[in-house]
């Protein structure tokens, strides 16, 4: 017989557990493994941050550190001073005076029948028309000297110089050592007036007509002085003598070497 308030089944059955859980809650995956994401992605969230952080830092420091220049660069303290290049300007010179060649005998003619001077065909040619100029205009220039051997430098240069006692510098500011004289190319004359012969090869010549003549007009014929007063060379001022410019080989032969600059004689 049943007791009144008490049915069939027990209340408390374990068979009815799974009741009292709401159909929601038991239908939805545990969320317990989510929790172990949270420090991987942290970290690598941070490692990420700190890279871009030192590439823009990095970025921002190449752009504002100041660059060094040539002129902000200096050598240790213990480094020896740098040792100048060599300059071309005075290699081949001696005492002054610039290395020439010796013009060939088949290009040499004579100017002057009764002094023997020779010119290369070009100089020859053009100191002549020259010469015929100033005669018209009543000057009288006179060769004195034209194309010298090596050979015939050094007798001018270390017999002379001997004669003299003058030493190799003293010698050099006058006429040039052997090897190293313009008249050596055929294409350099030393000039005088023939109504003043006492002139020759003297300084008082630029007192004549005839250099006179030749300041005016001497460019016209392709001819220059080669020693102004205070030339580059050192070489004394000679107003006698004349170099001729008026083509590709002696153009280049005299500009090359003017255009250097060459030690100064010793005083």
């Amino acid at each position: 017989m049943n007791k009144a308030g008490f049915s069939g089944k027990p209340q408390n059955s374990s068979n009815d557990l799974g009741d009292d859980i709401p159909v929601a809650v038991r239908d939805t995956p545990d969320a317990t493994p989510k929790i172990w994401l949270q420090p991987r992605i942290m970290l690598i969230g941070g490692i990420t941050g700190f890279v871009l952080l030192a590439l823009i830092s990095g970025f921002l420091f190449f752009l504002t550190a100041p660059k060094k220049t040539a002129d902000s660069q200096r050598l240790p303290a213990t480094s020896a001073p740098p040792t100048p290049a060599a300059s071309n300007n005075s290699s081949d010179t001696v005492l002054g005076h610039f290395p020439y060649p010796e013009a060939p005998q088949s290009e040499l003619v004579t100017i002057s029948a009764n002094r023997g001077i020779r010119m290369r065909k070009a100089a020859a040619q053009k100191f002549e028309e020259m010469v015929a100029a100033a005669r018209s205009a009543g000057v009288i220039l006179v060769p004195i000297s034209g194309f010298r051997s090596v050979k015939d430098q050094e007798q001018l240069f270390f017999n002379v110089g001997a004669q003299r006692n003058q030493t190799p510098a003293e010698r050099a500011a006058l006429s040039a050592p052997p090897g190293h004289s313009e008249h050596h190319t055929g294409y350099a004359v030393d000039v005088g007036d023939g109504a003043v012969p006492a002139t020759n090869l003297q300084t008082n010549f630029d007192k004549t007509k005839a250099y006179q003549w030749l300041q005016a007009n001497a460019a016209r014929f392709s001819f220059e002085m080669s020693f102004p007063k205070d030339n580059i060379q050192g070489v004394s001022y000679e107003p006698w003598h004349w170099r001729f410019v008026g083509d590709r080989d002696s153009l280049e032969m005299f500009y090359k070497a003017r255009n250097l600059k060459p030690a100064k004689l010793p005083q």
